[in-house]
């Protein structure tokens, strides 16, 4: 693959599977990405290199932004860990009784937020540091996206879950994924109005919260990342969804290798990109737009094969309003 100005690698990839990626506060200059070779690291998106890395006992399922120099981070080894990005200072926040599959830092009520496979979410003040609440799922819980306060939470089993961050009581909501695998990835918009939830299957449904029949008659689902090869068609694991905050269009990154763009409130696809040289495995657009972080990892969704480096990369790609804007 040609690199460009509006295409490159990033230089020192991680040494396995990518789990995360992750774009700071402050447009596209920073990038944090975890990994299960144990590490989180930061790249200095413009100059291509990274700044510095830290490491867990096991491997990183995810990370995020608190603000421009903390970041949070979990993973197999089940601790919730801070680190302070200027002075290289790690903190735990505490434990999970299985592993840490999803970290979100909510601004408006200022806390962290942790997704387990011990079937519980977990909410974290970062300036104690401690625990200050505990809510069980129903199942394991594989994804979550915040939309404002609010939390929506896919779990195994299907189930998806809303919370309202600043009263845990019960769920104001209790959904079922209306596709019938199971869900790989969920995304809020940021017009706060609804969600895309992604599937193993191939397909993507766009789903709104306000519960009322007229809104809910706007919900669809649709057939993505499938590749005809002599008449047989190929179903690929959609694993990653990232909204465009300005426009409200959205990304989708599949095991075919591909990442296309689309206009969820119009129904049409914007562009597909050229092909990645394996599944996309994360997707994360910069705050302001201007770009988007591809990472790509084989996920032996096939079979094993042996493990190569360059199996590992983050792609940054620079996008136009051509592929990112409805028409």
């Amino acid at each position: 693959m040609v690199e460009s100005r509006t295409e490159f690698k990033l230089k020192n990839p991680p040494e396995d599977g990518i789990s995360s990626v992750q774009f700071g506060p402050n447009a596209a200059k920073f990038l944090l990405v975890s990994s299960w070779d144990c590490t989180v690291r930061l790249y200095d998106v413009e100059s291509t290199t990274m700044r510095l890395k830290y490491v867990h006992s096991m491997p990183v399922l995810d990370v995020c932004f608190q603000d421009a120099v903390h970041s949070f981070s979990g993973g197999l080894d089940q601790t919730l860990k801070m680190f302070d990005l200027n002075s290289s200072g790690e903190s735990v926040l505490g434990t999970h009784d299985g592993a840490i599959r999803t970290v979100d830092y909510c601004s408006e009520i200022n806390a962290v937020v942790t997704g387990s496979w011990d079937h519980t979410i977990k909410t974290w003040d970062p300036r104690a540091p401690r625990c200050t609440g505990t809510y069980q799922q129903q199942e394991r819980v594989y994804t979550t996206s915040l939309c404002g306060e609010l939390l929506v939470v896919g779990t195994a089993g299907r189930k998806v879950l809303v919370w309202d961050l600043r009263n845990m009581g019960v769920p104001t909501q209790r959904r079922e994924s209306s596709l019938k695998y199971q869900t790989r990835c969920i995304r809020c918009f940021p017009n706060k109005q609804g969600y895309a939830l992604s599937s193993i299957e191939g397909r993507v449904a766009v789903e709104y919260l306000d519960a009322d029949p007229e809104v809910q008659k706007k919900k669809y689902a649709f057939k993505c990342h499938r590749i005809k090869e002599s008449g047989i068609e190929k179903i690929y694991p959609v694993n990653a969804i990232s909204f465009h905050n300005q426009y409200n269009t959205f990304a989708t990154g599949g095991s075919d290798g591909y990442v296309n763009v689309w206009d969820g409130f119009n129904k049409k696809r914007l562009c597909q990109f050229h092909p990645y040289p394996t599944s996309v495995a994360s997707l994360c657009f910069s705050s302001d737009g201007s770009a988007l972080a591809i990472a790509c990892s084989y996920l032996y969704e096939q079979e094993e094969k042996v493990e190569s480096t360059t199996d590992n990369n983050v792609f940054i790609r620079y996008v136009t309003d051509q592929e990112t804007k409805p028409k």
